[in-house]
């Protein structure tokens, strides 16, 4: 049994909470945020207690993995030091993305889980819908065959107006992760981004990547279009077939090559996924089950590591804009040691939707 204790009781910080005290192997002892109102509503909601301290939590409940899911700058610049207290403690943790804007956090932040063998996970809900998992799984029995391109897309409208590069950083990891996820690393990447009318920040981005294993990439991304559907979509060919997979969890669709057949999965009205909820449901709930299977950090699905990547991936986009070059992703150094004694009285500001 997992003991859970969520950090940053937003509406995202809520939705895990929920699900923690939904999940049959898993048990929610305690939520936390400094703002006290937010964290005594949810504790009382919940019926566990509140706690306006990450260190005031880890010392008075016995949990052993915690959720962090404060937001900040671009959704991320406040993940870090509770991320850190928590892995210091000995704790399991499991992150909302971005896992950190800034790269050097973000390598300590993996490379802390590592020294400390703690499994260190990242929201990367996408990568865990049944659509998803049979896609990998098509890739996986070479009904691909040998990966030629990848095109990716993904919107929605969110007027905030942040830092120039909130779209970039907060929306693409998703995306990253997903190509990722089915091609391999990103070996250089080449961006453009534009400002609709009224906008201040980069609010759409055209990528253009090469992956490591010769595979090539293009991903659109915006903030500026309603939701709608699909509001997402992930194309794979290779010399064997490709597939589309409609909003990563609504349709996955193989299409072999040479073969006027197709199959289709299509999410069931009983029985599959109800609504995006459904798609943090999967992914904390496999995070849960791996530990309980007794899984090493090097197993987690949607790692750190992961995050890392795409953050790196990110950097590179960003770079790219500023000088107009095709930019090579660069691995993060090792990074150096953090000092241990992290600021008990963390100000964190809990994540939005």
């Amino acid at each position: 049994m997992q003991r859970v204790g969520v950090i940053g009781m937003g509406p995202i910080g809520n939705r895990h909470a929920d699900i923690y005290a939904e999940l049959p192997e898993a048990r929610l002892l305690a939520v936390c945020d400094i703002d006290k109102a937010r964290a005594d509503a949810a504790a009382e909601r919940l019926h566990v207690p509140a706690f306006h301290s990450v260190a005031d939590m880890l010392r008075n409940v016995p949990l052993n993995m915690v959720s962090v899911a404060t937001g900040g700058v671009e959704y991320g610049s406040d993940h870090y030091e509770p991320v850190m207290q928590a892995l210091e403690a000995g704790l399991h943790v499991l992150c909302e993305k971005p896992i950190c804007n800034e790269i050097p956090k973000a390598a300590a932040m993996v490379q802390t889980a590592r020294e400390r063998k703690r499994c260190f996970g990242i929201d990367f809900n996408h990568r865990f819908t049944p659509a998803a998992r049979l896609a990998k799984r098509w890739v996986d029995e070479g009904r691909i065959g040998h990966p030629l391109f990848i095109n990716m897309s993904m919107w929605i409208k969110n007027p905030t107006e942040s830092s120039p590069w909130f779209q970039i950083q907060a929306l693409h990891p998703h995306t990253v992760d997903i190509m990722r996820h089915f091609c391999g690393e990103v070996e250089a990447v080449h961006c453009f981004a534009t400002q609709a009318p009224g906008r201040t920040i980069w609010s759409t981005a055209q990528f253009n990547m090469r992956f490591r294993n010769g595979v090539v990439g293009h991903l659109c991304g915006s903030y500026d279009i309603e939701r709608g559907h699909p509001m997402e979509r992930c194309e794979l060919a290779g010399t064997q077939g490709r597939f589309v997979i409609e909003d990563m969890y609504r349709e996955a669709t193989l299409y072999p090559a040479g073969s006027p057949e197709k199959t289709v999965y299509t999410n069931p009205v009983f029985g599959g996924l109800r609504d995006f909820t459904d798609t943090f449901r999967n992914r904390l709930g496999r995070f849960v089950e791996q530990l309980e299977h007794g899984a090493s950090p090097e197993e987690i699905d949607g790692s750190g590591a992961d995050g890392l990547a795409a953050q790196q991936v990110l950097a590179a986009a960003i770079e790219s804009i500023q000088t107009g070059d095709v930019v090579p992703v660069h691995a993060a150094p090792a990074a150096p040691r953090q000092p241990s004694a992290v600021n008990p009285q963390l100000v964190t500001q809990a994540k939005g939707v």
